[in-house]
């Protein structure tokens, strides 16, 4: 098995180990597997020649992850503030490592409205039940993570997209949880599968996306060499 492999598949043994550690209970588990996930997938997008703004938004969820262990409010803004970080790095990535014609035109059209509404309506709802000291920062982090969601989609494709998608829906889960709002069963298992699932479809589908843009100028110098 290959280094890169090897990573990939202890990211998911990371990722099982997590979301078995929160079913269960088991806080000691969930503390050790958490902090490893995103250095893991960090160093496979690494091996992968991954532009240096994905492994920086990668390292920044690292750090995010770390702080949102503690309960303390703070820690809840640092690590707001370092996820937000990353989704910076990810909007520097997108503008320069995306296309224009990843989706047409009338779908982004489309994709935009949806998203606008989706965020103008969350933060309505949300904001009379949120922590008046939180409600400017969770509005202003809302809005970065649609506007990555969008740029995911229409500037990478379907799996960075979906993986943005899920990033909106993780941490909305945490935003209603913050709120008081009812929660599902199990609520930090949802939000951790969201998350990881998330971070690995941006990576990914980002990768995929490079390495398929790069496989016709590698054969078109293969048909010249010839």
């Amino acid at each position: 098995m290959t280094p890169s492999r090897l990573l990939l598949a202890a990211f998911g043994l990371a990722v099982a180990a997590d979301l078995l550690s929160l079913v269960a209970g088991f806080d000691t588990g969930h503390a050790v597997a958490k902090p490893l996930l995103m250095p893991l997938l960090a160093l496979w997008a690494a091996r992968r020649r991954a532009p240096r703004p994905l492994v920086a938004a990668l390292l920044f969820g690292w750090g995010g992850d770390i702080l949102l262990l503690s309960d303390a409010e703070p820690a809840f803004l640092a690590g707001m503030g370092s996820f937000a970080a990353g989704h910076v790095c990810y909007l520097v990535l997108f503008a320069m490592h995306g296309s224009r014609n990843a989706v047409p035109r009338a779908r982004a059209g489309l994709l935009a409205l949806g998203y606008a509404t989706a965020l103008v309506t969350t933060v309505a709802l949300l904001w009379p039940d949120l922590p008046g000291d939180l409600r400017v920062p969770v509005a202003a982090y809302s809005l970065l993570l649609t506007a990555i969601a969008y740029r995911a989609a229409t500037r990478l494709g379907l799996f960075a997209g979906l993986g943005g998608a899920l990033f909106l829906l993780s941490d909305t889960l945490i935003a209603t949880g913050v709120a008081d709002w009812p929660q599902p069963p199990a609520p930090d298992f949802w939000i951790m599968l969201t998350y990881a699932a998330a971070q690995a479809l941006l990576a990914g589908g980002t990768l995929g996306a490079l390495d398929a843009r790069r496989a016709p100028a590698a054969t078109y110098g293969e048909m010249r060499a010839a």
